[in-house]
C-alpha cells in the first residue's frame, strides 16, 4: 500500500528534473531578469494602486490612441490576476469542504450550481452599487466591482474541476493515506493538490480565457445616466466597438493576442510542463516541454528563495497543520460542549434567516407581474433553451476528438496549445459585432449569429477539460492498449471515453452555466449605436436591465437559474455521479 503514494509525496517537495546529470547550468542573466521583471510587476502594482485611490469621475473618456494600449493592458492584467487568485483560492476551499463531507456537498454543489448559473448582467448593478457606496467618491470601489466580476466568470469552472478531482483519487492511493494517518493537511498537500494538478492548470487557462470574455463587461458599467468606466483593454474594446471604429478594435485584438501569447510562454506552457511529473503512470513518456522551465531550473535566486523562505514556510506549516487525526479529535471531544456547538450552527442559522428573508422579498417582487410577462418569460426562454442546446452539441461535436488528438500527442500540443489559449482568450464580444454584420444576411439572420456567439464563448470549457482528460491518461494504459492492438473504436470505447469521461461531465457542466450566460450579450447586441436583438430570455433580461425593470430582471435571472440548476439536477449530476462511481483509475 505504501507505492503508490511516495511519488506523490516525492514530486511535492523535490523536482527530478534537476538531479538529472549533465543538466546545464542557468545563466546568471536569467536571474538578473527575473529581478527585473519583479521590479517591473511591483511598479506596475504600485501605480495601479495610486489609480485606485483617485477620484471616481463619472464619465471617463477611454482614449483610443495606440499609445495608451501598453498601460491598458497592464491595468486590464492585473485585475485578472487579481480575481484569478481569489477565484483559486476560493475554489479549492470550497471544493474540499464539500468532498470532504457528504451532508456540506448537498448543500454546496447545488448553491455551486446556482451561483454560476446567475447572469453577471442580473447583479452587477447591485455589485457596482454596494462597493460603490462602500468607497464613495473614489475609484476603488469600482476596481472591486470588477474584480469580483470577472472572479465570477473564473472561479465556478475551477471549483467544479477541483471537485471532480478529489471525488475521483484512486482507492488505492486515498487507503494509503489513511494506513500512514496523514492528517488533514498533509493529505491535502502530498495527495489531493498534486492529483488535481493537471485538472486545475488545464481549467485555470479556461477560466483566464473566461476572465477576458467578461472583460468588456467588467470595465464599463451603464447605471441610469452614468457611464462608469475604468481604463483597461476591456473598456478599450467597448469603446472602439460602440464608434465602429475597426482600425482600433483591431489593434486592440491584436495587443489582447500579444498578452495572451506572453502569458502562454511565461505561465502556462512551464504550469503545464511542471504539472505532467503529477501524472499517475509507472512508465515514462513523452511529456510536455517548455524552454523558461528549463532555464529556471537550478536558478540561484529560486534556490536561495527555496531555502529561505518556500521550505521554512513549507515545515512551519506542516508542523502547525499537520496534527494527527487522533490527537484533533482528542481536543475537539474536549471541548464539544454546548458554546461550540452553537458557534458551528450559528453561521448556517444566519444563511437560512438570509435565505428566507431574500425569498420572501422575491415573491412579492414577483407579485407585481402580469399573465402576460410570464407568457414572454415562457416563450423567451424555450427559444434560448433551443439556442443553447444546439450549441453544446457543435461543442461536444468538434472538441472531442480535437481535444484528445491534442491531450494524446505532446508534440501536436506544444504546438496547438498555444493557438487554443489564443483562440479561446480573444473575447468574442468584441469580434461579434464585425461578424454579426455578415451573419445577418443568412437567412436564419440573428438567430444562427446568437448560437454562433454561445458557441464562441462555450466550446472551450469543453475543449480544456477534455484536453486535461487525455492528457491524465497514464502512459501505461496507453502501453497495454498498444500492446494488445487495440485500436479504433474499440480503443476510444474501451480506454479513451471511460478515461477523459468525468473531465468531459465537467466541461459540459460549466460550459451549459456558460452557454445561458453568453445569451444575453448573443441575442441583444450594440455595434456603432446600433442595436439588434431576437426573442430569447439573455435579451428579454438584457433589456429589462437597460430600462430598469428589475422585476423582470428578477424573474428572468431565476428563470434562467431554474433551467439551468434542473438540467444539472436531472442530466449532469447524474453523470458526475456515474464519472465516480465507475470511471476512476482503480
Amino acid at each position: 500500500m505504501a507505492q503508490p503514494i511516495v511519488p506523490v509525496r516525492a514530486t511535492m517537495i523535490r523536482d527530478a528534473s534537476r538531479d538529472q546529470p549533465g543538466a546545464p547550468p542557468t545563466p546568471r542573466w536569467v536571474d538578473a531578469l527575473m529581478l527585473c521583471a519583479v521590479a517591473a510587476v511591483a511598479y506596475g502594482i504600485m501605480r495601479a494602486a495610486a489609480e485606485w485611490r483617485a477620484p471616481l469621475s463619472p464619465n471617463v473618456q477611454v482614449s483610443l490612441s495606440p499609445r495608451e494600449l501598453p498601460y491598458y493592458a497592464g491595468l486590464s492584467t492585473l485585475r485578472m490576476a487579481i480575481a484569478y487568485v481569489l477565484s483559486l483560492v476560493f475554489s479549492i476551499a470550497y471544493a474540499r469542504i464539500a468532498a470532504g463531507s457528504r451532508t456540506a456537498e448537498r448543500f454546496m454543489i447545488p448553491l455551486l450550481d446556482i451561483l454560476q448559473s446567475v447572469p453577471i448582467l442580473s447583479f452587477m448593478p447591485g455589485v457596482v452599487l454596494g462597493l460603490a457606496a462602500l468607497f464613495p467618491g473614489r475609484t476603488l470601489g469600482l476596481e472591486l466591482a470588477a474584480i469580483i466580476l470577472i472572479f465570477t466568470s473564473q472561479a465556478w469552472n475551477l471549483a467544479f474541476s477541483f471537485h471532480q478531482s478529489l471525488l475521483t483519487i484512486p482507492r488505492e492511493l486515498s487507503e494509503a493515506a489513511t494506513v500512514y494517518h496523514l492528517g488533514f493537511w498533509r493529505r491535502f498537500t502530498r495527495l489531493e493538490l498534486p492529483f488535481g494538478a493537471i485538472s486545475l492548470i488545464a481549467n485555470s487557462m479556461m477560466s483566464w480565457a473566461g476572465g477576458w470574455f467578461f472583460l468588456m463587461a467588467s470595465e464599463q458599467f451603464t447605471l441610469g445616466a452614468n457611464n462608469l468606466r475604468l481604463p483597461g483593454l476591456g473598456s478599450y474594446l467597448a469603446a472602439a466597438a460602440d464608434a465602429g471604429d475597426t482600425h482600433a478594435l483591431f489593434l486592440g485584438l491584436a495587443t489582447l493576442v500579444a498578452v495572451i501569447v506572453l502569458l502562454d510562454q511565461l505561465l502556462w506552457r512551464p504550469l503545464v510542463a511542471w504539472s505532467d511529473r503529477f501524472k499517475l503512470e509507472q512508465s515514462g513518456g513523452d511529456a510536455p516541454q517548455s524552454r523558461l522551465l528549463d532555464l529556471l531550473r537550478g536558478s540561484a535566486l529560486l534556490e536561495w528563495v527555496s531555502a529561505r523562505v518556500t521550505h521554512p514556510l513549507t515545515r512551519a506549516l506542516d508542523r502547525r497543520l499537520g496534527t494527527p487525526p487522533t490527537a484533533k479529535r482528542a481536543r475537539r471531544e474536549l471541548h464539544d460542549d454546548a458554546v461550540s456547538r452553537f458557534l458551528r450552527w450559528a453561521p448556517a442559522l444566519i444563511a437560512l434567516a438570509l435565505v428566507v428573508w431574500g425569498a420572501f422579498a422575491a415573491a412579492r417582487a414577483l407579485a407585481g407581474l402580469g399573465m402576460s410577462d410570464w407568457e414572454l418569460i415562457a416563450v423567451s426562454a424555450g427559444a434560448t433553451f433551443l439556442r443553447t442546446t444546439i450549441a453544446l452539441i457543435l461543442a461536444a461535436a468538434w472538441t472531442i476528438p480535437v481535444g484528445v488528438a491534442i491531450g494524446m500527442n505532446p508534440r501536436w500540443a506544444r504546438r496547438a496549445q498555444p493557438l487554443v489559449q489564443i483562440t479561446a482568450s480573444v473575447p468574442a464580444t468584441a469580434v461579434f459585432p464585425v461578424l454579426l454584420l455578415a451573419l445577418l444576411t443568412l437567412p436564419g439572420g440573428l438567430n444562427i449569429a446568437a448560437v454562433a456567439l454561445m458557441l464562441l464563448g462555450t466550446q472551450w470549457y469543453v475543449l480544456f477539460n477534455v484536453i486535461a482528460g487525455a492528457m491524465a491518461i497514464p502512459s501505461d494504459l496507453r502501453d497495454v492498449a498498444a500492446s494488445y492492438h487495440v485500436t479504433g473504436w474499440r480503443r476510444w470505447k474501451t480506454l479513451i471515453l471511460p478515461a477523459i469521461f468525468p473531465y468531459l461531465v465537467t466541461g459540459m457542466i460549466t460550459a451549459t452555466g456558460g452557454a445561458w450566460n453568453a445569451s444575453i450579450i448573443s441575442e441583444y447586441v450594440t455595434f456603432a449605436g446600433h442595436k439588434q436583438s431576437t426573442v430569447g430570455l439573455g435579451s428579454l433580461i438584457a433589456q429589462a436591465a437597460e430600462h430598469s425593470d428589475f422585476h423582470l430582471l428578477l424573474a428572468g435571472t431565476l428563470v434562467m437559474a431554474a433551467i439551468v440548476i434542473a438540467g444539472n439536477r436531472l442530466v449532469w449530476r447524474r453523470l458526475y455521479a456515474l464519472a465516480e462511481a465507475r470511471y476512476r483509475l482503480d
